[in-house]
């Protein structure tokens, strides 16, 4: 293995350039050749495939910085379609150009779908990212537990998770969590925090969304900014339970923080503010506002009276109000846990290559005895009978429906990633470069400026 291709595709996180560095810092020690590819599997489409050597001289250029959220390679929602043949050609032949012995593709469950055509023709690995945390496996054997059903379309389908074992062990977990998770959690918990002293100061109940699509762990974890109730997309929502909870602490403390997943459902399966539904460039479904939509049901079912008659509100539309946190959940500077154990799978992600190894996903991994430690399993462990491979959902012993909090295990699931996921010099950026003098008087120096001057392109 001399020349290694690595790109980065999908949704952006805090953590992908910390997994860019240790890749690289790994292939400097092993002498390899590392080129990234600009704007993921879409740089790979275009024939020029623009690119940029990372290391030159074995010594990694000063554009890379962990601590830099996004990516400095760019990314795109784009994929190889494995039906397009002359497509997958294409870019091998592109690849063979350059040089390229293997390919790490950074991504979550979009990018090892679409990671697959390209095992054909190179060895590639996938270091995972994904703020939602769902790549991986509760357990080995529910990559079986899907059942697939004629879809709207001839020749489409749609997939439907099965119920699995109603209880798990954390040490047999496939991938325990993806780096970009913690610090989405970090940004959650510390904008709930922010959001309920408005609540608290004039008797209002906020709903505040969270990303998280099908999977609740970041409305699981914001649970460290002590919202009052959290709702997640695994557990339909029972309305009549919720109400009646939330007029418990409406009178108890004369405010409520909600916190809802966006992808969450009713008691029929319905997504909450999906109605009128439309999709992004991936083919993911963008929910109009599961927030909203709560909102609305509040509204009606409490009525006006409720709130005037305490003369707390003017009525229940001034006393309920709705926040989403999105995107600043994927951005900026990854804090510690991310860094160090993204910039840890990086450099295993190369050595898997340097193994010889294809069609590959490194995985973090954690036991009592061991702590976190980085691994490999077989993409093909991921799929189901018929090839396909799902994000994973929180397991339901995570979370406790009565209390709408986590449950006793899923509160020893989150302990060992946020502990000690912060580190001092994340506080001391804070306290160093967000009210430097300089950004008063300079513009904001991208990184795209100085990669652009290091584009090449195949001739």
């Amino acid at each position: 293995m001399k020349r290694i291709g690595i790109l980065t595709a999908g949704g952006d996180t805090p953590a992908l350039n910390a997994t860019i560095y240790g890749a690289v810092v790994r292939a400097n020690q092993l002498r390899i050749d590392v080129f990234g590819i600009i704007k993921g599997f879409s740089g790979m489409i275009n024939p020029a495939m623009p690119h940029v050597h990372l290391n030159p001289l074995f010594s990694t250029i000063p554009e890379l910085n962990p601590c830099l959220g996004g990516t400095l390679l760019g990314a795109s929602r784009t994929y190889i379609d494995p039906d397009d043949q002359p497509t997958i050609n294409a870019v091998a032949a592109r690849l063979d150009k350059l040089g390229i012995d293997g390919v790490i593709c950074i991504g979550g469950d979009g990018t090892i779908n679409g990671m697959q055509p390209l095992a054909q023709c190179f060895p590639t690995v996938l270091a995972p990212k994904t703020i939602d945390n769902d790549l991986g496996l509760n357990y080995a054997e529910e990559a079986n537990e899907w059942l697939r059903e004629p879809g709207s379309q001839p020749g489409k389908f749609k997939y439907r998770k099965l119920d699995g074992r109603p209880d798990i062990n954390l040490e047999e977990m496939i991938n325990y969590v993806t780096p970009g998770f913690a610090t989405a959690v970090y940004v959650a918990a510390t904008g709930i925090q922010r959001i309920r002293t408005t609540a608290e100061s004039h008797r209002r109940i906020a709903i505040i969304e969270v990303m998280g699509r099908d999977s609740g762990y970041i409305a699981l974890g914001s649970a460290y900014g002590q919202p009052d109730i959290i709702l997640l997309p695994e557990s339909p929502v029972v309305y009549s339970h919720l109400e009646r909870r939330v007029r418990e602490l409406y009178e108890l403390q004369k405010h409520v923080v909600i916190v809802v997943g966006e992808g969450v459902v009713d008691e029929q399966g319905n997504q909450l503010g999906a109605v009128s539904k439309s999709t992004d460039p991936a083919g993911n479904v963008v929910f109009s506002g599961a927030a909203e939509h709560l909102k609305s049901m509040l509204v009606k079912s409490m009525g006006n009276e409720y709130f005037t008659s305490k003369r707390r509100n003017e009525s229940a539309d001034s006393a309920i109000f709705t926040r989403k946190l999105g995107h600043t959940q994927r951005g900026g500077r990854p804090i510690l846990f991310d860094r160090f154990h993204a910039a840890q799978l990086g450099g295993k992600a190369v050595e898997v290559l340097a193994e010889g190894q294809n069609n590959m996903v490194v995985t973090l991994q954690c036991t009592q005895k061991q702590g976190f430690y980085v691994d490999s399993i077989h993409a093909n462990r991921l799929r189901d009978q018929w090839g396909v491979i799902h994000p994973r959902q929180m397991h339901l012993s995570f979370y406790d429906a009565g209390r709408f909090q986590p449950s006793k295990l899923g509160i020893e699931y989150l302990l060992p990633i946020f502990t000690n996921a912060i580190g001092l010099d994340d506080m001391e950026d804070v306290r160093v470069e967000l009210f430097h003098s300089g950004n008063l008087t300079q513009r904001y120096q991208s990184v795209n400026v100085d990669m652009q001057k290091r584009i090449r392109v195949l001739q």
